[in-house]
């Protein structure tokens, strides 16, 4: 019987080594710890899979909190199931002992109240994945309100830069030799491109509205 671990944050600028700190300092040997940078939305998470292909008969996999499993209700239930079940292995939880299955599923009483903790708990992981989103996208409204600017800048074009787009738009230079001059890949180029013919397009009718003779 072997001892397996799983740790999880949601993405890469977040740091997993407290989690993998309490793991070790359990006794768990490194090579038996998994761990994903992602998010707990579902169980798509590649250390995750491979985790689970490990896991035999009397295993035990341990976590710090039931949200480090999963943040998806209904996912963690049927996983949980899947785990213990299914492949007959038990599952430790650091941060709540009434969810460990070594010694609760002996008694009816202790399953019943081990299963009841559990969704609970899920529900609470995900209802926090909820509240995530649902402050993320709160405060990019109130970000763009302010005037604040996602995705990549606009490109603020030199007279040279310029000068070589003039020349590919009246085809006087070709694509190759734009891109050389301009020192930018062909994906690059096009996304600017855009930009400043959007940027020649506003100047336009900038000039059109001050001088309206000038569109006459």
């Amino acid at each position: 019987m072997n001892t397996y671990a799983y740790a999880r944050v949601s993405s890469y600028d977040q740091n997993l080594a407290r989690q993998l700190q309490r793991l070790q300092d359990f006794g768990i040997n490194a090579k038996h710890i998994f761990f994903d940078k992602k998010s707990g939305k579902d169980f798509e998470r590649i250390n995750y899979r491979r985790m689970i292909k490990c896991l035999r008969q009397g295993d035990l996999l341990v976590i710090t909190s039931i949200d480090r499993l999963g943040r998806n209700y209904n996912e963690i239930i049927e996983e949980w199931a899947k785990i213990t079940k299914s492949i007959k292995a038990d599952i430790l939880v650091l941060d709540m002992p009434l969810l460990d299955t070594r010694s609760k599923k002996d008694t009816l009483l202790g399953k019943f109240i081990s299963d009841i903790v559990l969704q609970i708990l899920s529900f609470v992981a995900e209802n926090e994945r909820l509240n995530i989103r649902s402050r993320q996208t709160e405060g990019i409204l109130l970000a763009k309100a302010r005037g604040v600017h996602f995705g990549r800048p606009k490109r603020i074009f030199s007279n040279e830069e310029c000068a070589a787009i003039e020349s590919y738009l009246k085809k006087t230079a070709s694509l190759d030799d734009t891109l050389a001059s301009l020192h930018i890949t062909a994906s690059t180029f096009y996304y600017h491109l855009r930009n400043y013919r959007e940027r020649l397009k506003f100047t336009d009718i900038s000039r059109s509205t001050r001088n309206p003779e000038a569109s006459t």
